[in-house]
């Protein structure tokens, strides 16, 4: 049995992607990989697995060489001070660190990092051989878009997945999207080619209010990867700030009747296409998720 066959039958033993099942010997790794730059808009993909990393207490295991990988010029280096006073410069880097999920057979490794200026071959072929090294059996790679979306609504958040078997546990389909592509993009393709399944997450944020942080964005991918990982995550203090965020945009689109009146053509054709939505089927996959949170409550 090859590596990639191994990986999936690991994948089709749980009930939801990867563990709900159980009773599998071992346990299960998955790397998760975001990066700051063009696939991060208002930072939600990066700052989310900031917030679980910390949440889950990762440890640095290792980073890769910034010398190689970015222009500096581009992508310059922050100067700050630490906190005894010193001065300190901050290179960028890409962040690999790894948490073991309490209660659960889960192993998380986390990949977060700027987007790099050169090479994107070569960076994404050191980081598949790190995935081989921590016997990593699936990707999943986050990401946000600027997008036609209304504040006022929950954020939009896709599933894709190219691999047949992936798409088929999880009801997703494969993306549409053709277009120039960024770093998440070449690591997905790279991870397909070294026969490690990959799931991708995209967030849709609001392009008129795309600037950073947006703790809503954010707070829809955590719920996402909370849900398929079937592991509970608290983000209450996260849901306080998301109210807080769009209550300031409202404040905001009030003061300017342009704003708001594109804000309601937006909502009106959000609400449109959602109509179709509002099937059985659709509304019993709602109340699963629902009696499933609760149960973990």
């Amino acid at each position: 049995m090859t590596s990639r066959d191994q990986n999936e039958e690991k994948i089709r033993s749980r009930g939801v992607w990867p563990l709900g099942g159980g009773g599998l010997e071992g346990r299960f790794t998955v790397m998760i990989a975001a990066f700051e730059g063009w696939n991060d808009a208002g930072e939600a993909a990066s700052d989310a697995l900031k917030f679980l990393s910390g949440y889950w207490n990762a440890d640095k295991i290792s980073s890769i060489d910034a010398d190689e990988y970015y222009d500096f010029q581009f992508t310059r280096p922050i100067l700050s001070r630490d906190a005894d006073g010193h001065r300190r410069i901050k290179w960028p880097s890409t962040r690999i660190s790894r948490a073991r999920v309490p209660e659960s057979a889960l192993d998380i490794v986390f990949v977060n990092g700027v987007e790099p200026s050169y090479k994107w071959r070569s960076y994404t072929a050191d980081l598949m051989a790190t995935a081989r090294e921590l016997d990593v059996d699936c990707v999943i790679l986050v990401g946000a878009l600027l997008a036609d979306a209304p504040h006022t609504r929950p954020v939009p958040v896709t599933v894709t997945a190219d691999d047949a078997d992936v798409r088929e546990t999880l009801g997703v389909e494969s993306s549409e999207y053709e277009g120039p592509v960024g770093i998440v993009s070449v690591l997905s393709e790279v991870a397909g080619l070294a026969d490690i399944p990959t799931l991708s997450i995209w967030a849709a944020v609001p392009h008129y209010v795309g600037h950073s942080p947006s703790p809503k964005a954010q707070l829809a991918l955590l719920n996402k990867l909370e849900e398929l990982l079937d592991s509970p995550v608290d983000t209450e203090a996260l849901a306080g700030e998301a109210e807080a965020w769009e209550r300031g945009v409202d404040e905001l689109a009030t003061e300017d009747p342009e704003v708001a009146a594109y804000v309601k053509q937006l909502e009106e054709a959000k609400d449109t296409a959602e109509l179709p939505e509002a099937t059985g089927e659709s509304i019993a996959r709602e109340f699963e998720r629902y009696l499933r949170k609760r149960g973990r409550d």
